[in-house]
């Protein structure tokens, strides 16, 4: 994920339309990414009418849903937000890294910038500070990385 949030640039949410697909496992962790997502969204001028957020059951479906909504042909961008917690098993490693190679196939194969706003992490509360209310919630960051390449996008068209 980028760092979009350390940048001097301004970004005008408003000229955009968005979406942010968010799996429902590990809910409260994706749900406090998803409300920073929000919020940085409405920091940048973004209407509330021009995000659209859609669920997936977990990471592993993210993909298809944002290859679904980049394929619409509507949608600036769209920002993807879940978690992986490392276990005891290999799941981990198939999980998270075939969401990676999904998300970032959705992006070169429509054009539509994805911004990775998954967390993988070896432990909950590894999870919980980056899902935190401040600053280095990497939900905000991600919808930040979004409107970067969005506006990058738009100038290089």
């Amino acid at each position: 994920m980028g760092t979009a949030a350390n940048q001097s640039e301004k970004f005008a949410a408003n000229e955009f339309k968005f979406a942010i697909v968010a799996a429902r496992y590990n809910a409260d962790i994706v749900d406090a990414l998803l409300d920073a997502a929000r919020s940085a969204w409405r920091r940048h001028g973004g209407s509330d009418a021009a995000l659209r957020v859609e669920h997936v059951p977990g990471a592993f479906e993210l993909p298809l849903a944002a290859s679904a909504l980049a394929r619409q042909g509507t949608i600036d961008a769209v920002v993807a937000l879940g978690c992986v917690i490392r276990g005891d098993t290999a799941h981990f490693d198939f999980v998270a890294g075939q969401c990676a190679y999904g998300l970032q196939r959705v992006m070169l194969d429509t054009g539509v910038p994805v911004s990775f706003g998954v967390l993988t992490v070896d432990t909950r509360a590894q999870a919980l500070v980056r899902a935190a209310t401040d600053a280095l919630n990497k939900g905000g960051e991600a919808l930040e990385t979004a409107l970067a390449m969005a506006s990058l996008l738009r100038r290089l068209a």
